[in-house]
C-alpha cells in the first residue's frame, strides 16, 4: 500500500510556486510594504547614525537571537510537515505543524518580555525616531506571526481531521509559504535594526 502511494506521489508533477496563486500574490504585497518600511528605515538612518546607533544598544540583542533561532527552527519543522504529507504522514504533519506553532509561540513570549521592558521605561512611537522604527517594524512583524500561526492552526486542524493526503496537500504548502516568509521578513529585520551600525 504504502509503495502504491509513493509511486502516485512520484507520477504527480510538482508545480511551482507551491501552494495556492493567491498566496503568493498576497506574499509579494507584504514583500514590498516591508520592503518600503526597511527603505524607508535605512534612508532614515543614514541621516541620524549617532541617534540610530545610541538607541539600538538598549535593545536585547541576545533576546532578538533567540527569536531568530525559534523562526528558523519552526520553517525547518515547516519543511517537514510539507514533507510528511507528501508522503501521507498526517499524524507525522500534524506533529510537525505543532511543533512549529511552539517555537512561533516562544518568539511571542520573547517578543512580548521585551516589549514590556520597554514601555515599563516608557518607550513608545513618539520616544524618538529609532523608537518609532522599532516599534513599528516589530510590532508590524509581530502580527505577521500571529497571523501565521491562526492559518498553521488551521491547517493542523484541517490536517487532524484527514483533510489533506499526498495527493491533495495544497493548503499544507500555502501555509508553509506564508509562514516562510514571516521567517524570512525577520531576517532580514534582524540584522537590519539589531546588529547593523
Amino acid at each position: 500500500m504504502t509503495q502504491a502511494v509513493d509511486a502516485l506521489t512520484l507520477e504527480q508533477p510538482n508545480h511551482y510556486p507551491p501552494g495556492d496563486l493567491a498566496i503568493w500574490i498576497f506574499i509579494l504585497a507584504e514583500l514590498s510594504v516591508f520592503a518600503a518600511f526597511f527603505g524607508a528605515y535605512a534612508f532614515t538612518r543614514m541621516n541620524n547614525v549617532a541617534l540610530f546607533n545610541e538607541f539600538q544598544l538598549h535593545l536585547n540583542r541576545e533576546a532578538a537571537l533567540v527569536n531568530t533561532l525559534a523562526l528558523i527552527t519552526s520553517s525547518y519543522f515547516v519543511v517537514r510537515a510539507v514533507a510528511a504529507i507528501k508522503e501521507n504522514h498526517s499524524a507525522a504533519c500534524y506533529r510537525w505543524l505543532i511543533a512549529a506553532m511552539g517555537m512561533g509561540a516562544l518568539f511571542l513570549v520573547v517578543k512580548v518580555g521585551e516589549y514590556s521592558h520597554h514601555f515599563a521605561l516608557g518607550v513608545n512611537l513618539s520616544t524618538n525616531t529609532f523608537y518609532m522604527f522599532y516599534l513599528s517594524l516589530t510590532v508590524f512583524h509581530f502580527m505577521h506571526v500571529i497571523m501565521g500561526m491562526v492559518i498553521l492552526a488551521a491547517i493542523a486542524i484541517k490536517t487532524k481531521r484527514g483533510g489533506y493526503s499526498a495527493q491533495e496537500h495544497t493548503g499544507v504548502e500555502t501555509g508553509a509559504s506564508y509562514w516562510h516568509m514571516v521567517d524570512l521578513v525577520w531576517l532580514i529585520l534582524f540584522p537590519l535594526v539589531y546588529v547593523m551600525r
